[in-house]
């Protein structure tokens, strides 16, 4: 199977980082976490996105906040799909990282989930994976199916409340 690269441009992004590493392990699906910066560590960002493919990664999720040229910096140098969160930050609560994020260039193209979406953006890794993996395809279809039955319990226990 191959592995999903996850690179946030701060330590600060690691709790919406967790999101995303809790539900790829609940799905058991590998990945590799850096903190790689667009702007301090540019060189160290662009060789891990530009042999992503030969070291054995299917995509990359990339977290930054405010400026959040990570995700861009990333899809540059990779034809492998690339996913943004934006994360939240002091001064405009995730707005500018939202549209640094999804205002990409024709050509480079960035998926970006919600503002601090880190479970989501787990997930939308997964299905792509699952494009040509049959196992992992059913484990996300039992996943929705589980979703869906607490959904329902949770129906069901307020109308027993009312």
């Amino acid at each position: 199977m191959k592995k999903v690269g996850i690179v946030m441009g701060s330590d600060s992004d690691l709790p919406i980082i967790k999101k995303a590493t809790d539900m790829l392990n609940l799905l058991e699906i590998p990945f590799e976490v850096h903190v790689y910066s667009a702007h301090r560590t540019p060189e160290q960002a662009r060789d891990f996105s530009a042999n992503a493919r030969k070291n054995g990664f299917g995509v990359i999720i990339a977290a930054a906040g405010m400026a959040a040229h990570l995700a861009g910096a990333v899809a540059a140098n990779t034809t492998l799909p690339v996913i943004g969160i934006p994360c939240k930050g002091p001064v405009f609560d995730g707005m500018d990282a939202l549209l640094a994020t999804v205002q990409m260039p024709t050509g480079i193209p960035v998926a970006t989930v919600a503002v601090n979406g880190g479970a989501n953006a787990a997930l939308l890794a997964a299905q792509i994976l699952a494009v040509e993996d049959k196992a992992l395809a059913e484990r996300l279809d039992a996943k929705r199916a589980s979703d869906a039955a607490a959904v329902l319990q949770k129906d069901a226990d307020i109308l027993s409340k009312l």
